[in-house]
């Protein structure tokens, strides 16, 4: 199982103060997914918040924590997301086009926090690996229960479910990263094609 990343201790107890930490947390997204981590400063952000810097580290210990915050928040956000869209799904295969079509939608939503993800990799390895770890782990128990009720064929979950995160990732990658206007009914149409029905002829 997944180990829980370490926490803040500094959690305000005010609205207002719960408030002032949303406004420079997205502050953050914007700088560091616009700039990237390197470049990114406290002063930068704290100035795109609109507050001062000294304020940042009332709630925050270093820009260390709040960019693992913001992975954490990409992970918790795509699960919310994609779940919401698959709860009406009539069966897995229904529930993988809706899931992979919410999540590419959400990315190229919010280009800045999948930047952040993909940079993590080289920033911050253990939150990279926690956000991965905790969706193939909830995917594995979808398609385990999905196979348990015949509705997908007999197959590795564990495998299946980081092959179905990497076409995912891949995918998220191509219309975040790479293009400004993807075609988004065009690489969800094929990629579930794939994911239906394979590569055999």
């Amino acid at each position: 199982m997944t180990q829980a990343l370490p926490q803040s201790d500094k959690t305000p107890k005010t609205k207002r103060g719960k408030e002032r930490r949303a406004q420079i947390l997205a502050a953050a997204e914007e700088v560091i997914g616009t700039l990237g981590y390197a470049s990114a400063s406290i002063v930068e952000i704290t100035r795109a918040a609109r507050t001062a810097p000294g304020t940042f580290y009332v709630y925050f210990d270093g820009k260390e924590q709040v960019f693992r915050e913001l992975v954490e928040e990409m992970g918790n956000i795509t699960r919310s997301v994609v779940a919401e869209a698959v709860a009406d799904a009539p069966d897995r295969l229904s529930a993988e086009r809706a899931g992979l079509s919410a999540f590419l939608r959400f990315s190229v939503e919010r280009p800045t926090l999948y930047r952040i993800v993909e940079e993590a990799r080289f920033v911050d390895i253990e939150a990279y690996r926690a956000y991965f770890t905790r969706f193939g782990e909830g995917y594995q128990a979808h398609l385990d229960a999905a196979l348990a009720s015949g509705e997908i064929s007999e197959g590795d979950s564990e495998v299946r479910a980081w092959v179905l995160m990497g076409i995912a990732k891949s995918l998220g990658e191509r219309m975040v990263l790479w293009e400004d206007a993807p075609d988004h009914d065009r690489v969800v149409d094929a990629a579930f094609a794939l994911i239906e029905n394979g590569l055999k002829p």
